[in-house]
């Protein structure tokens, strides 16, 4: 099945002969899909900046867990105002204002690793995420109605498939760039005299300088590039293009969806954040071998994405979900309680079904808003700050239980509610909703 624009849902049959991409927006689709992949760089540079934090700024794993808190804020309280703007200025120039702050975020780690602040990295890692909620908020509409409302998740699916090829990259290139391998023990640390842990720590802080100074040069590159792209009109129609007024929109599978995509990233967020960690504790790896896991896993991610939206012509998507949801679970409850091994292997497969839950959720809470769609894509992005809340949580528990596994329960449950959601969005199909 697949959601027509109306909202209702039709059998897959009826889409399996559908173009994903009409063919005047075959252009700007893959211009609108390239920012899927460098927002996915900055969501997975900070998995490798909780670890490097730790070591550069003497944070434990609740503290480094604040890098997620101040990220995830700048998507809860910049979405809706970005959608308004969008209202106001339209698609395109919502794009350029996302990337312009977030270059500008990126450009502020140069003096933020120079005075080695804490909060100066907070400030710009939210200015990255103010950026990142205009992006979100225009892109993924501006996917579902580039090509027959039929297809919508599929087509979404697809686009979220270059989201997954940046996330399972960024392990790897920020494990190559910002980590040095250099790691001491607190026992090695209390030997050394002040002025070479000093040192020490102030050269682990330097090494963000040069990635995230070329990060926001490629982001400025992008830009430019959505400056001279000619975008077909959209139906505004369709597209949301009435604005956010009139309250928010009666659509009880909208608000489902905000609830589960905040569990949702809250859970995907916590296990990538402390991946890590994870892996070193359980399996007493080294920095740099411990990301190169966390990339195989994202590796996974991104095979799941293109999985799913082969699938998708085949199977429901909520029933997909449902799937995906309750083997996400299963592998947590491994995680959580299996040993060595085979609890880190367990973890990074929950990356693979992890992979259609955003973009299927996004598709089936904003179907059929028409009109409201803006509206209803700013709610379901400020839902990320499902992704600020859980990974100090989980990372409080890593602190008092000096272990990571229990703390996997809570992405368990949270896939819980995904599948639940998918269970409603089965039930509305099955009402005619």
């Amino acid at each position: 099945m697949a959601l027509t624009g109306s909202g209702t849902i039709e059998d897959n049959e009826q889409t399996s002969g559908e173009p994903l991409v009409t063919r005047a927006f075959l252009v700007p689709f893959a211009v609108v899909c390239s920012m899927f992949f460098m927002w996915a760089i900055a969501n997975n540079f900070n998995d490798i900046l909780i670890k490097q934090f730790q070591k550069a700024l003497e944070l434990t794993r609740m503290q480094s867990g604040l890098v997620q808190t101040a990220f995830y804020l700048g998507y809860f309280t910049i979405a809706l105002p970005a959608g308004w703007v969008m209202t106001r200025v339209g698609y395109r120039n919502g794009l350029l204002i996302g990337l312009g702050l977030y270059a500008l975020g990126a450009f502020l780690f140069f003096p933020a690793a120079e005075v080695r602040a804490f909060g100066f990295f907070l400030a710009a890692l939210y200015i990255i995420a103010a950026g990142l909620a205009f992006l979100e908020t225009a892109a993924n509409p501006l996917i579902t109605v580039m090509g027959p409302a039929r297809t919508a998740a599929q087509r979404l699916n697809l686009a979220q498939s270059f989201n997954g090829f940046g996330a399972f990259i960024a392990p790897f290139i920020g494990g190559a760039l910002i980590f040095t391998g250099v790691e001491h023990t607190p026992g090695q640390l209390a030997a050394m005299a002040p002025a070479e842990v000093e040192a020490y720590r102030a050269a682990e802080a330097l090494t963000v300088q040069s990635p995230y100074l070329a990060l926001g040069l490629l982001v400025l590159f992008l830009a430019a590039v959505v400056r001279l792209t000619r975008f077909p009109r959209v139906d505004e129609e369709h597209a949301g293009g009435a604005g956010l007024s009139g309250g928010i929109p009666a659509s009880p599978m909208l608000r489902r969806a905000v609830i589960a995509q905040f569990f949702y990233v809250g859970a995907q967020v916590a296990i990538w954040s402390y991946f890590i960690n994870f892996a070193q504790d359980l399996v007493g790896v080294g920095e740099v071998r411990a990301a190169h896991l966390l990339g195989y896993s994202l590796m996974a991610f991104m095979a799941g994405r293109f999985a799913g939206t082969g699938l998708m012509r085949y199977v429901d998507p909520p029933r997909l979900l449902v799937a995906f949801g309750l083997i996400a679970a299963a592998l947590c409850a491994v995680a959580a309680f299996a040993p060595g091994w085979t609890a880190v292997i367990a973890l990074g497969l929950t990356s693979f079904f992890m992979s259609i839950m955003f973009p299927t959720i996004f598709a089936l809470g904003i179907a059929g808003l028409g009109a409201r769609t803006k509206l209803g894509s700013s709610l379901i992005i400020m839902a990320i700050i499902g992704g600020a809340v859980f990974p100090p949580f989980v990372g409080l528990i890593g602190d008092k239980a000096h272990s990571l596994q229990l703390g996997m329960l809570v992405p368990l449950a949270s896939f819980v509610v995904v599948a639940l959601f998918g269970m409603s969005a089965l039930r509305a199909r099955a009402a005619g909703n």
